[in-house]
């Protein structure tokens, strides 16, 4: 099978369509499949409901197809730093599920394994479980939450090789190797692609038999979400 594509637009070719359910991996900033994203954005697909921890900030990442009014819901953790996806929440502009970062990370792990639902104790007694079964459990009660079953996932790495055995790099990892296996289909993107037998396969955190297509994404630019500084010793001295 022919995983390695030119360019996001090539590996993304086919798939794309309005409406979709796309899992997309990445914390903030980090570890964000930021060429899918662009593709996706150049594409002019739109009513997407996105599955990620949150919308990365204004105009990066997923912020970008809030910009252009691509995207319908977000099923996400946390708005944070991004102002636009405040404003289109509050205005009643974009649909919002909330859902705790652990069980978001579940959500998407069970359904990479096919399991539809499984109860959890978070979110018990508050706005969370409204609307959700609620069991008992020796004498505890837990909510039922769904598995998320995408139809396409996008992800960043930092190695992989031809097949699309992929390595993360340290925090990077985040929520995409979850993200991957709940996709039907995962569209990777890697600093650095090697040839096949190149990666220790004990070192090797998301199988190929996970990555359907897979491109070349580097060079990067490192972005900061947000950029805090010090005065240097010589200035403090200075003051004092």
């Amino acid at each position: 099978m022919k995983k390695l594509y030119p360019d996001a637009t090539a590996a993304l070719e086919g798939i794309l369509r309005d409406g979709m359910l796309i899992a997309a991996g990445g914390f903030g900033l980090c570890g964000i499949p930021e060429r899918l994203l662009d593709a996706i954005q150049a594409s002019g697909v739109k009513g997407l409901t996105f599955a990620s921890n949150n919308a990365g900030i204004d105009n990066e990442g997923i912020g970008k197809l809030l910009r252009t009014k691509q995207v319908a819901k977000m099923i996400s953790s946390y708005v944070g730093e991004n102002k636009e996806f405040e404003r289109q929440y509050l205005s009643g502009e974009l649909e919002v599920e909330f859902c705790p970062q652990g069980t978001l990370a579940e959500r998407l792990r069970a359904g990479g394994a096919g399991i539809p639902g499984f109860y959890t104790k978070t979110g018990v007694g508050t706005q969370v479980a409204e609307g959700k079964e609620v069991k008992s459990f020796g004498g505890e009660d837990y909510i039922l939450e769904q598995g998320i079953f995408a139809d396409l996932a996008i992800i960043k790495g930092w190695k992989a090789d031809e097949s699309g055995n992929l390595i993360f790099r340290k925090t990077s990892r985040n929520f995409n190797h979850p993200a991957a296996t709940a996709g039907k289909i995962c569209v990777a993107e890697v600093e650095e692609i090697v040839p096949v037998g190149s990666l220790d396969g004990d070192a090797i955190h998301l199988p190929g038999i996970y990555v359907n297509r897979l491109i070349l994404g580097a060079p990067y630019d490192k972005k900061i979400e947000q950029r805090t500084t010090r005065p240097r010793d010589g200035r403090k001295r200075e003051a004092a």
